[in-house]
């Protein structure tokens, strides 16, 4: 129970306790006998009970005898019937007898309720209003229905997590009427009373039989109503679960998550009071809210990686066709606005419209948030799950930015909790689609099969005849398309992404592997699934582990052992839960490229069928992963230089074209140094071309280790090096300037003698010397050769200054 709750209860226990406590002293009582009839009809009137709806509680008639003895009785009186009345209301016929604090809370709230209205009625104030007894018994019914009622619905509402309004209007406001309708009875019976006795009070019981009767219709009806309403929202529900089921058979990652975003979002929907019409949308919408991805195409939904610019803008079309869906539903509360909305962003960045801030409707933005993390929580092909508190502090970081930060507090709060709840709604989730289903009957289609010329007639029963022809047809399709799409991109990711993709359509796979040969090591160049971190940290040698017999060997293995490959071998802290992998050899004419590895969490899981398929791509696979290694190399090495390793004339154009437009945009100094060897012709000339080369290497790694990490190192051509050197000012320049000309006289010292390389420098900075790339190269250049003809001090010498 809440603390609030608590509280709240123990205000109303001492509040009716006092006024029981002051209301019974002294005692006064002009007629037992008057007191115990009234006390025995009011009993018949508290046994006269209905249920209310929507709450664990019930309504008796037995405020026609409160209002009765407040008129005419004292005041000790009225609390000993509304002692009385109370317990036999609490306990006749109780479907569940009342806990201790539930008895405590409604003797008490009734004491107050009986001691407040009975101080309203015999107030003096209605003397000096010249009001008579109608007026009266008008204001006392009032008083007590509020009194009464009031408390009862907070307290529900407190434990129940509703709106106090809400409680009271569906449980209790449609009885006021019959308040109204009692004081006129007991006005009525205070009026015959005058001119016969207080006997008139027993005409009572027949009034209350008839209201007890008109209260029991009343609630029938109202029940007949709330089976309707529960008939048509189960109606709704099956309906969601049945559009739910759709989209798991397109999306099986769905199901789960779908699952669990419902719990997270139904609980965070109550902590923020939304509305009943409110939370049942919230309910559908969080089953509903990626529908829309009927609509995208199966291999983007599923791509192991990232989407490329794209497929991300077919992927953003799913919000609006699952809105155009829903409103086709017609549900009686606003789903559609929720799904359209959930990738909305708090600062407006979102899609489809851009919405900002409250705009956004509140159920979006609870599920834009619980969405997010429960998919970063989740395995996923291309990825594991993050740690749940990892995955909370990352949404929590885009509090304010995507997320409302409302919405946000609330989850940092109770994310803990609502994961335990989750976990235990995953016991009762509903059977999904069947995937394998085969039908017996239905021979051939009216129209007839299409021929084949390879059929021959009678080759096996009917159905695996048709299964097979599918199962081919299927197969040959399929890698075909695989044949097809491998030479499509010469981006090893993407080609391999896109294997995965067309793979998992024939064989059933929890994990895949692809590896590469680099200096006789397999390296892991693509995995995605299960245990997707453990396999991309491991470096198999030639020959050891699964994976490395296959390659050494060059034949495939079926259904080995995972748990066999070094790296994680008899690491107890290292562990795969695979049991079943499937690899064979990827060869080209050149020999072993690497080796693809399919991996299953059963044992024995993959068949000779499966390996066929597999050794019937191999080859192809092998050409592509050699090409797109290959161009990968190629590209590398037509942006960097071959004998220092620094990047090129064409890596440096590009680079600084870059900087300077940074430059332009933050207006900060930028400077581009040329760096000339003096003597290096010489050098090669006398001492070869190698040792030419190894100065060259030397002085990259002098002018490299001179440079702030985000400097620019490149070698121009010959024995010309250029510097990019940002954030520079002038006055710090010099020094930097004699700082990389004592390292390379120094590095030339070390490799060929004292005096045999020089140095020229020569500098440009950005806005006083040019504008652009070419400028600051030029005149950078001409200072440089300038600086050539100018006496130098010998290496040593300047070392030694």
């Amino acid at each position: 129970m809440p603390f609030k709750a608590k509280l709240f209860i123990a205000a109303v226990a001492t509040l009716g306790l006092m006024a029981f406590a002051q209301g019974m002293v002294p005692w006064s009582s002009e007629s037992l006998v008057r007191l115990l009839l009234f006390l025995a009809v009011s009993l018949v009137g508290s046994g006269c009970k209905v249920a209310l709806p929507g709450v664990e509680g019930t309504l008796s008639v037995y405020f026609l005898f409160v209002l009765l003895s407040v008129a005419q009785l004292s005041m000790p009186e009225t609390l000993v019937i509304a002692l009385c009345a109370s317990l036999v209301q609490a306990f006749w016929h109780a479907k569940v007898r009342p806990r201790t604090v539930q008895l405590v809370f409604n003797l008490s709230n009734n004491f107050t309720a009986t001691y407040v209205t009975y101080t309203v009625y015999h107030a003096a104030v209605w003397n000096k209003l010249a009001l008579g007894m109608p007026a009266k018994l008008a204001a006392a019914a009032f008083v007590f229905f509020i009194v009464n009622t009031g408390p009862v619905s907070a307290i529900i509402a407190l434990t129940e997590g509703k709106r106090i309004v809400s409680v009271w209007k569906a449980s209790y406001f449609w009885s006021f009427p019959y308040y109204l309708l009692g004081a006129s009875l007991v006005t009525s019976i205070n009026w015959i009373s005058r001119w016969t006795d207080w006997e008139a009070g027993l005409l009572l019981i027949p009034v209350t039989l008839v209201l007890f009767r008109s209260y029991r219709n009343y609630m029938e009806r109202m029940e007949a109503q709330k089976r309707h309403a529960e008939e048509v929202a189960a109606l709704h529900l099956r309906t969601i679960e049945a559009l739910a089921l759709a989209i798991e058979a397109k999306d099986h990652v769905t199901h789960d998550h779908v699952r669990r975003v419902q719990v997270y979002a139904m609980e965070l929907g109550r902590e923020l009071q939304l509305s009943e019409s409110e939370l049942s949308a919230l309910q559908a919408a969080a089953v509903l809210h990626d529908i829309g991805k009927l609509a995208v195409p199966e291999h983007i939904i599923s791509k192991p990686g990232r989407l490329t610019p794209e497929e991300f803008e077919k992927m953003k079309i799913h919000p609006v066709v699952g809105a155009e869906i829903l409103e086709r539903v017609r549900f009686p509360y606003p789903v559609a606005p929720i799904v359209r909305a959930h990738h909305e962003k708090w600062d407006g960045t979102g899609y489809p419209a851009g919405l900002h801030g409250e705009e956004i409707p509140i159920g979006a933005r609870i599920l834009s948030a619980v969405d997010c993390l429960d998919a970063l929580a989740s395995d996923r092909q291309y990825r594991r799950a993050y740690p749940l508190d990892e995955a909370m502090a990352m949404v929590s970081a885009e509090s304010g930015k995507s997320f409302d930060p409302t919405v946000i507090e609330v989850l940092k709060r109770r994310y803990v909790e609502l994961e335990s709840k989750a976990r235990a709604s995953q016991s009762s989730e509903t059977e999904k689609l069947p995937s394998e289903v085969v039908v017996e009957r239905g021979a051939a289609p009216d129209a007839g099969f299409e021929e084949s010329g390879d059929a021959q007639p009678g080759a096996g029963s009917g159905k695996d005849f048709l299964l097979s022809i599918a199962a081919a047809r299927h197969e040959a399709q399929t890698l075909f398309e695989v044949a097809q799409q491998l030479g499509n991109s010469l981006s090893l990711p993407e080609t391999l992404s896109m294997l995965a993709v067309r793979l998992r359509a024939l064989i059933a796979f929890d994990a895949l592997a692809i590896y590469v040969e680099r200096e006789m090591k397999l390296i892991p160049e693509f995995v995605i699934g299960e245990d997707r971190t453990l396999f991309s940290s491991l470096e198999i040698p030639w020959g050891q582990g699964l994976t490395g017999w296959v390659a050494e060997n060059r034949k495939a293995i079926i259904n080995g052992n995972p748990s066999v490959e070094p790296g994680y071998l008899n690491d107890p802290t290292r562990f795969s839960k695979l049991n079943s992998a499937l690899a064979v050899p990827l060869e080209d004419e050149s020999g072993v490229v690497g080796v693809m590895t399919l991996y299953r969490l059963e044992r024995n899981a993959f068949t000779r069928d499966h390996l066929r398929i597999l050794q019937a791509i191999a080859s192809k696979v092998a050409v592509a992963v050699r090409n797109s290694l290959l161009y990968r190399e190629a590209t590398a090495s037509a942006a960097t230089d071959g004998v220092t390793g620094l990047p090129n004339a064409r890596s440096l154009f590009q680079h600084l074209d870059a900087e300077l437009a940074r430059c332009r945009r933050n207006q900060e100094p930028l400077t581009a140094v040329v760096v000339g060897l003096n003597g290096f012709k010489q050098v090669n000339e006398e001492l070869g071309q190698a040792t030419g080369n190894r100065v060259l290497g030397e002085v990259a790694k002098a002018l490299g280790a001179c440079c702030r990490e985000y400097d620019y190192v490149a070698r121009m051509g010959g024995d010309d090096f250029v510097m990019v050197l940002a954030g520079v000012d002038a006055g710090v320049l010099p020094s930097t300037l004699r700082r990389i000309e004592r390292a390379v006289e120094r590095a030339g010292i070390e490799t060929v003698g004292e005096s045999a390389i020089q140095v020229s420098i020569g500098h440009a900075e950005f806005g006083r010397d040019g504008e652009t790339v070419e400028d600051l190269l030029v005149e950078a250049d001409r200072r440089m050769y300038a600086n050539k003809h100018r006496p130098r001090l010998v290496a040593r010498a300047l070392l030694a200054s």
